[in-house]
């Protein structure tokens, strides 16, 4: 039997990763969490958590919830739907830690980003819309600017 490369043991792993990512990103709303994603790939929580981090540079749970915070300033920005709303439609199933996880990347609570912000990408194309409002978590804000 022979022992698998170093670099086909790397690609299998960015592979499993990758698809980690994927699922994250299609599946944002849904019941998400570590152990699950970590079962689908056959790795244990722990160690999805470690070579995540290493290759993305996050865990996969700040991750999902990035995903969801970019989802739910969509959403809030169409004005339609008040926050409780938003928040279990971008699977959130608690609205203090999707308050205070928006407002750590945001920069502002939600119910004052929906206010401030309706309306403000009319005319823009989605594509450039949703690269000009991605989240930047404060910390990382505080490092661009330095």
């Amino acid at each position: 039997m022979a022992v698998p490369s170093p670099d086909s043991e790397r690609l299998r792993r960015l592979e499993q990763l990758r698809r980690v990512r994927d699922r994250i990103d299609r599946d944002h709303a849904q019941p998400l969490d570590v152990e699950e994603l970590a079962r689908g790939v056959r790795m244990s929580a722990g160690h999805l958590s470690r070579q995540f981090k290493q290759v993305y540079g996050e865990s996969p749970y700040s991750y999902l919830m990035t995903r969801r915070v970019e989802r739910a300033m969509t959403l809030l920005r169409r004005g339609d739907l008040s926050v409780t709303e938003v928040c279990f439609a971008v699977g959130c199933s608690s609205l203090g830690t999707f308050s205070t996880r928006f407002t750590e990347l945001v920069g502002v609570p939600p119910s004052v980003y929906r206010a401030q912000s309706a309306g403000a990408t009319d005319g823009i194309p989605s594509c450039l819309a949703r690269q000009v409002t991605r989240p930047v978590r404060n910390r990382e804000a505080a490092t661009r600017s330095s």
